[in-house]
């Protein structure tokens, strides 16, 4: 397995955030973690992302452990994630926020990791010299995952891509994030959307309060009467 987390659990102060998480993620696999709000799905990423301390457990990351290793360290292993809200830098213009995800890449390979992410990003071509701040919510959608690709990820950790945007806006991303699959790349996406996130994922986790309480093919939890009652409104 790429990713290993193994009894994790971490606190803000005196409060369990997560407690006794396990989950693995493939080479290759689209693994998506579904829960309510307050659930503990974006500090799951924080934490294996390096941007929470864990209190107990581990974390393995291609047969390394990844545990107390700092988060640059951990991007430089080839871990990137695509934050909740999106958190450009908005005075900066467009191309600049995307080289700035590149910054663990030789400087000679920018310029064709740019051009990579202006293909898969039109609108960000077209808009490179402009401030991100001055960018649609589907635009800045766009630009925190191509600056997340400018670090060529061996895993992307995507917190909820959805939030916020408008349905059309919603379909456009979850498309790029389909094609992303069918690209070869690793994603361990939050998402609230439970449908659309477990119609495209290989398998999934269902967070309740800090805990996995349910996991498997994405298939048989979109078929499962417990999930369909609490998150699909069926």
């Amino acid at each position: 397995m790429l990713l290993r987390v193994e009894g994790l659990a971490t606190h803000y102060g005196r409060i369990r955030a997560l407690e006794g998480v396990s989950l693995t993620v493939g080479a290759g696999e689209l693994v998506t973690i579904v829960g309510a709000n307050g659930a503990g799905k974006t500090t799951l990423l924080r934490t294996i992302s390096g941007l929470r301390p864990v209190t107990a457990g581990r974390i393995r990351f291609d047969d390394r452990d990844i545990t107390h290793r700092p988060a640059a360290e951990r991007v430089r292993l080839g871990i990137a994630q695509v934050p909740e809200g999106r958190r450009v830098w908005g005075p900066m213009s467009v191309e600049d926020n995307l080289l700035l995800g590149g910054w663990t890449r030789p400087r000679g390979e920018l310029a064709t990791s740019l051009g990579e992410i202006y293909a898969l990003f039109p609108r960000l071509a077209e808009r490179r010299r402009q401030p991100a701040g001055s960018l649609s919510g589907g635009e800045q959608q766009m630009l925190a995952i191509g600056r997340a690709l400018m670090a060529k990820p061996r895993l992307l950790l995507l917190d909820e891509p959805s939030m916020g945007l408008a349905p059309r806006l919603v379909e456009t991303i979850f498309a790029t994030i389909a094609d992303l699959r069918q690209r070869g790349t690793t994603i361990l996406l939050v998402e609230q959307n439970a449908f659309a996130a477990l119609s495209l994922a290989d398998r999934g986790y269902v967070l309740e309060s800090g805990r996995v309480v349910l996991e498997g093919p994405a298939a048989e939890l979109l078929a499962d009467r417990r999930v369909q009652a609490a998150y699909l409104g069926l």
